[in-house]
């Protein structure tokens, strides 16, 4: 199955499909690896900076050897691409979906750019995904100081308009480990909107960690120091995937803090330790766990695979 097929596939069984980010060998396995477990279908996901912390060619060789290793259905995705070039590079080197990111621009000017980039990766099959709305928060190269919600009216001219495949929407969530000041709360009102005005249509939900507490805690009791925190309730992003048509859940933040508390724990317990091979891979273990719980029990994808 294709990733446009997938999508409704899951729109139609009440399923999300996990969009996990990656930044090097070892979390890019461990993300396979829990998919692969739980015979789920999985997005791996790479950010601008993350493409040009590993480097294009390096990245081009991983999708390579990926696809010759893993036989569960698994997609290169572009995350948050701010122009033309850089989604046009990402198809270039084999990826199979992009995001165009014009949420920070005026609305005619978002379609023209997201038109464009719907326009050439639809020549190559290549899925794109847009952003309507913009998200509060800091991640990686994105960055902005206020959240605006997507407009129900808005999305459906802005598909109609791009030809875009799937959209990102802001009803709430956030970018960066802090996502709320108060309790945590989804404007699920607007999102049924936007789903009336769009039935059927794959719709996207960026800003979706759930920033565990005790996560955090472990962190901080092993020297780190994270003051803040707050993330999306894992039952608030079931109920998004299993009653309305969010098919795609990024979680990067959630990948950073397992990682950055397994080479904690890691060094805590191996204190002569020197040996790379053995930290990182400890690291690889604890992501394909914190992949395995949220593909299972927060989306619902496990056995979704198709022939």
């Amino acid at each position: 199955m294709t990733l446009k097929e997938y999508y409704q596939d899951a729109i139609q069984n009440g399923y999300a499909l996990g969009a996990f980010n990656f930044c090097n060998l070892e979390s890019l396995k461990g993300i396979l690896n829990g998919a692969t477990n739980l015979n789920s279908p999985v997005i791996v996901s790479v950010s601008s900076s993350a493409m040009n912390h590993m480097g294009k060619e390096y990245l081009k060789a991983m999708i390579v050897a990926t696809k010759k290793t893993y036989n569960i259905p698994f997609f290169f995705h572009l995350d948050h691409g701010k122009d033309f070039d850089i989604c046009k590079t990402a198809i270039d080197i084999g990826f199979d979906s992009v995001m165009i990111d014009g949420s920070g621009l005026p609305f005619e000017e978002n379609v023209k750019l997201t038109k464009k980039v719907a326009d050439y990766a639809h020549k190559y099959n290549i899925q794109v995904e847009g952003e309507l709305g913009r998200l509060l928060g800091v991640e990686d190269e994105h960055v902005s100081n206020e959240s605006i919600f997507t407009s129900p009216v808005e999305a459906k001219l802005f598909v109609e308009k791009t030809g875009v495949d799937s959209l990102a929407i802001a009803i709430g969530t956030s970018h960066g480990i802090n996502k709320f000041e108060g309790e945590p709360k989804l404007a699920f009102d607007i999102l049924q909107k936007i789903q009336n005005n769009l039935p059927n249509f794959p719709l996207v939900l960026h800003g979706a960690s759930s920033v565990d507490d005790k996560t955090i805690d472990k962190i901080n009791i092993l020297g780190g120091e994270i003051k803040k925190a707050k993330g999306v309730p894992g039952e608030m992003l079931k109920k998004a995937c299993s009653n309305y048509n969010v098919c795609k859940i990024n979680v990067d933040t959630d990948i950073r803090m397992a990682t950055t508390l397994a080479l904690r724990e890691y060094f805590q317990n191996h204190r002569d330790s020197v040996d790379t091979k053995k930290y990182f891979a400890f690291a690889q273990e604890k992501i394909t766990e914190l992949v395995e719980y949220k593909i299972e029990k927060v989306f619902n994808s496990k056995d979704r695979k198709k022939d």
